[in-house]
């Protein structure tokens, strides 16, 4: 039997009517074990060397062949049509709008401003507690804007070059570029996908995030004070390395901020999706990568007339071996493994919306609970879970909440995957960058701290935003 004999009429929270209620059916429950079965698999990633995006997409297609099939037997199908489509909306904005943030991030670091940040820091010779101290700063500011996996990334590369065999050090380093990280991400659309998520569904926009501010740096300060007593004042043997930007790096920089005004405007001024003016700013890209192209013989010419003069060798290799600027190999570069997993997430989570289960978890969380402790909640859950399906859910079931508690549960969801090394994009990158170096258990040593930075964070919200929670 494919469903029990109570098959209810009711209304979805994307706003279709006439949808069954499948949370006690068989299809229900087939439903549950199948994503709960591929999620395993995308926590299990590092083990088994599977890309998350394969079991989601997978679990997204029979999830869906089921609904379709149970709302067809009930002449109901242009529902579950409507569904999908809501759906597919939803993740096609956040798909153009991460592919051009990506694009972006990916032409900034084949023009080499990656390469010569981390050469400047590495050749600067400070000793282990003020590289602990300016690599979780940089991870801190840098994440708002380039995201909190490229930064978490970028900075490893740092310590790895920096401490060497030093794995004591490596691990402390690391927990602390992951909180950083995930902490400047939450109080920016542009540093975490979550922040994103809540910025584009319409509940906070763009200014309104910026009480964030302080409790994200004190989610970050509270464990970074008390994880560098633990570190020691001296020097590591100094690599110093020469790395020459590639022509046009610092207008890419212009560009990119340019196209994130863009995109605030669009929202902020004209009402529409940021990704429309996101999709403008690709565009800025576009025609300055042709105006690379088309003055790259000229550039050259007069490298190579100077190099000549100075009779420099090296030079003249380095002009022999530049490759024009492409736009669409930057785009071929985008995490497309990080894009499909949250599509095959996205329609996950929308077909278990569309079963029922999000209208069941949401009248226990946020009718009987209070939404404080229901926010609260998110977070933990998704140091286990990624926080990207915590938050489609809580986005999916659209609960009634005060503008304090939209900024409360995108604060938790943002840094509560700190809790965790598995509990975040960041936090799962960099056990594979330092491998045997930054582990799970590595990392669980310390979560009692990063605990107390998460609580102290909420505190300072609920206290400094206390007029936002009565809204």
């Amino acid at each position: 039997m494919l469903m029990s004999p109570s098959v209810l009429a009711s209304s979805t929270s994307s706003g279709l009517n006439s949808s069954l209620d499948l949370t006690q059916s068989t299809i229900g429950y087939a439903a549950i074990g199948i994503f709960v079965v591929a999620y395993t698999l995308v926590m299990l990633e590092e083990v088994l060397k599977l890309r998350k995006s394969k079991p989601v997409l997978l679990a997204a297609g029979l999830i869906w062949i089921m609904i379709g099939y149970v709302y067809q037997q009930h002449g109901n199908i242009d529902v579950a049509q409507q569904a999908i489509e809501h759906n597919l909306l939803e993740y096609a904005e956040l798909l153009l709008f991460l592919l051009v943030a990506m694009t972006y991030i990916s032409a900034m670091e084949e023009r080499r401003l990656f390469d010569a940040l981390q050469a400047w820091m590495v050749g600067k010779g400070f000793d282990f507690r003020s590289l602990f101290w300016l690599t979780g700063f940089l991870s801190f500011f840098i994440s708002p804007i380039a995201d909190n996996l490229t930064t978490a990334l970028l900075m490893c590369a740092v310590v790895l070059k920096v401490a060497g065999s030093n794995v004591r050090f490596v691990n402390i380093a690391c927990i602390n570029i992951v909180i950083a990280a995930n902490a400047g991400g939450a109080f920016s659309p542009f540093g975490d996908i979550t922040t994103l998520m809540v910025w584009q569904a319409g509940h906070v926009n763009f200014a309104q995030f910026l009480p964030l501010f302080l409790p994200s740096v004190i989610n970050y300060l509270v464990p970074a004070l008390i994880m560098s007593f633990f570190i020691p004042r001296t020097k590591p043997d100094t690599i110093h390395q020469e790395v020459e930007l590639k022509r046009g790096a610092r207008r890419i920089v212009g560009l990119f901020i340019l196209t994130i005004a863009t995109a605030v405007a669009f929202h902020a001024v004209l009402h529409f999706p940021p990704v429309i003016g996101m999709m403008m700013g690709l565009a800025y890209l576009q025609f300055f990568g042709y105006f690379l192209r088309q003055t790259l013989p000229m550039s050259l010419a007069k490298k190579k007339a100077i190099a000549i003069a100075n009779n420099d060798e090296a030079a003249l290799k380095r002009i022999g071996s530049v490759v024009p600027f492409d736009v669409f190999r930057r785009v071929s570069h985008a995490e497309w493994d990080t894009l499909l997993f949250f599509y095959g997430v996205v329609m996950c989570v929308g077909g278990l919306s569309l079963l029922g289960y999000l209208g069941l978890v949401s009248e226990v969380m946020y009718t009987q609970w209070d939404p404080v402790w229901a926010n609260v909640m998110v977070g933990i859950l998704s140091a286990i879970v990624d926080n990207i399906p915590v938050m489609f859910a809580v986005l999916t079931m659209e609960p009634v909440m005060s503008m304090g508690n939209w900024l409360l549960v995108t604060l938790t969801a943002g840094v509560g995957g700190s809790l965790l090394s598995i509990g975040s994009a960041a936090g799962v990158a960099l056990m594979g960058a330092a491998h045997g170096k930054y582990t799970f258990f590595g990392h669980l040593k310390w979560a009692p701290v990063i605990m107390l930075g998460y609580a102290t964070s909420i505190a300072v919200h609920l206290m400094l935003n206390s007029h936002l929670f009565h809204q």
